[in-house]
């Protein structure tokens, strides 16, 4: 099934630009957090640990979310998260140099920042035809590479153009606005989800033996983006006149890949089953990091990072099947707000270990970053059988009938 096709049906192109405009926010943030701090004169370690607050703050907040959309519906929980997250940034930017304010207002951002992804996710059963899933999944792993690209383009512009602390207020507004196309579509507004199994608990959908073993194993990819970016930065410098734009020709390199990889995913009628595809895709993005321990020449450089980046997007779009399939009744939300936590959690911590070896050596940083997927890869292979549901099908939350909603062509 073609994209064209699929971005023609009912509400796809609204939800999707919605969630990209939504999610741009935090495309931006890291970048945006260090430029305004900078500019109100804060020291550099303020500003990596109000950075990590932020990142710490998302990671808790992503999965408390996606139960209160669970459990509440989409539209309540996606306002309200965003109108607190904008507070956040708006703290940011009316007092970047007061320590409190800075602290206050990334924790405050990264905890409410909007479930639109998971959001959009449980929507797409309800949204498109069954045989149009995987094409789905991977238009959206597709379009979320975007937001690596433009999230920081954004920011150069508009503190080039205005100021960093313009550039915290227009984040604010694009997070409301998103949240805002989102909660008001009729999908949004009808769906609901099933019941929650009785005794579910605290754990949630980590009941799922299947969905632990997943999100450990997405964790090693999580791992080897956070060390890439390291040993981008510390390859450009001990190459410096020999990689035009540095680490971060690179990374958009890599990104592109990742682009590229999930188009031609999603444009193949896959055979094989979804957990298969998943590990197999896991071992594809393995090799690509493999080959960075060669540390080539830039040009070479080049190419091989556009080969780390094909497996990832295809490989969280298999992820995304699989995690609607293991995940209980009544937890899809928070199932996929779990992914979001682990990717940045892995990263974070990949980059951290990578930063102490980087110094020493940078092939011990590269070996690293291919230490972290492979042991992903080695490990979806070695369980696969406990990435197979029982039942082959996501669990679909029951829809309420769907107001009236007459959206134009341009929303879809």
């Amino acid at each position: 099934m073609g994209y064209l096709t699929l971005l023609r049906g009912p509400h796809v192109a609204r939800l999707l630009v919605g969630t990209l405009v939504g999610r741009l926010p935090s495309g931006m943030t890291a970048l945006v957090i260090a430029l305004a701090l900078r500019e109100a004169h804060a020291p550099y370690s303020r500003i990596g640990a109000v950075t990590a607050a932020y990142a710490v703050a998302a990671a808790i907040g992503g999965p408390v979310l996606g139960r209160l959309v669970d459990r509440a519906g989409q539209p309540r929980v996606l306002l309200v998260s965003a109108a607190l997250a904008g507070l956040g940034y708006a703290l940011l930017a009316v007092a970047p140099g007061e320590a409190a304010a800075a602290f206050g207002g990334a924790v405050l951002a990264g905890l409410a920042m909007p479930p639109l992804e998971p959001c959009l996710r449980a929507l797409w059963p309800h949204i498109v035809e069954e045989k149009q899933l995987d094409t789905a999944y991977a238009f959206d792993s597709a379009a979320q590479q975007l937001l690596y690209v433009v999230g920081p383009l954004a920011v150069a512009v508009i503190a080039a153009a205005a100021s960093p602390t313009a550039a915290l207020w227009i984040a604010a507004g694009l997070g409301l606005a998103g949240a805002l196309v989102v909660a008001t579509a009729a999908p949004a507004r009808s769906w609901t989800a099933p019941p929650r199994e009785a005794g579910s608990g605290l754990l949630g959908p980590l009941r799922s033996t299947g969905l632990v073993l997943l999100l450990i194993g997405l964790a090693g990819a999580g791992w080897a983006l956070g060390s890439q970016a390291v040993l981008y930065v510390a390859y450009a410098e001990a190459h410096s006149g020999g990689l035009p734009g540095g680490a971060g020709t690179l990374l958009a390199v890599a990104a592109s890949g990742g682009l590229v990889g999930a188009l031609i995913y999603g444009a193949v009628p896959w055979r094989a089953a979804v957990a298969t595809r998943t590990w197999v895709l896991a071992s594809v993005m393995a090799a690509g990091f493999l080959s960075l321990v060669l540390l080539p020449a830039p040009g070479v450089m080049t190419v091989l990072s556009f080969f780390t980046g094909l497996g990832l997007a295809p490989l969280l779009a298999a992820a995304f099947v699989l995690i609607g399939e293991l995940a209980p009744p009544g937890t899809t939300t928070e199932a996929f707000a779990w992914l979001v936590t682990v990717i940045s959690t892995g990263n974070a911590a990949g980059a951290a270990v990578s930063g102490v070896l980087v110094d020493g050596s940078l092939r011990a940083a590269a070996v690293c970053g291919a230490a972290g997927i492979c042991a992903g890869a080695l490990l979806l292979l070695t369980t696969r059988r406990r990435l197979t549901p029982s039942t082959p099908s996501v669990h679909l939350p029951t829809p309420r009938p769907a107001p009236e909603d007459t959206p134009t062509p341009a929303l879809g």
